[in-house]
C-alpha cells in the first residue's frame, strides 16, 4: 500500500464539478492499493498516518501529529503505475477495484478521513502547507 501524504492548508475533491469532500488544515492522502495488500496493511498504514509528526510545534519544529486536524483521502491506483519499460504506465501491480475499495474504506474509517468517490474521475484541489509531501509504503511482508 502506498500513500502520498501532503500537509495542506485546505483541500477539496470534486466529481462532475460538485464538491464531494473538503477539509481545512490537515493531510491530503492519495492512497494506492496493491494486489498483495490486506486489512492488516490498511490498518497499519492508517495508524502511521494518524501519528505522523509533520506539523509545527510551539517552537516551530516539525514535531506535532495530526491532532484535531482533518484528513482527506483520495483513491489513487496510479501510484502503482510502472514505467520501467516503455512510455505507457502499466498498472498490473494495482489491486482490482473489488479488492481495493474495501481496503480504501477501511483505511478511511481508521483515520476518520473524508473521502473522494472511489473509482470516479475526480478533480483534486489543494493548497500545500510547507510544502510537506511524504511517500509512505507498507506491505504485507513488513
Amino acid at each position: 500500500m502506498r500513500a502520498l501524504v501532503q500537509r495542506v492548508s485546505r483541500a477539496a475533491v470534486r466529481v462532475e464539478s460538485r464538491v464531494v469532500a473538503e477539509i481545512g488544515p490537515g493531510l491530503l492522502v492519495l492512497l494506492g492499493i496493491a494486489r498483495e495488500d490486506d486489512e492488516a496493511v490498511a490498518e497499519r498504514l492508517a495508524e502511521k498516518v494518524r501519528v505522523l509528526r509533520v506539523f509545527a510545534d510551539a517552537d516551530g519544529h516539525m514535531n506535532d501529529p495530526l491532532g484535531d486536524r482533518e484528513i482527506l483521502c483520495v483513491s489513487q491506483f496510479t501510484l502503482y503505475g510502472d514505467t520501467r519499460r516503455g512510455n505507457r504506465p502499466s498498472f498490473i501491480g494495482a489491486a482490482p477495484a473489488e479488492q481495493a475499495e474495501p481496503l480504501y474504506e477501511r483505511f478511511c474509517e481508521r483515520t476518520g478521513a473524508r473521502r473522494g468517490r472511489f473509482g470516479a474521475h475526480m478533480e483534486v484541489e489543494l493548497v500545500n502547507d510547507g510544502p510537506v509531501t511524504l511517500l509512505l509504503e507498507l506491505s504485507a511482508d513488513g
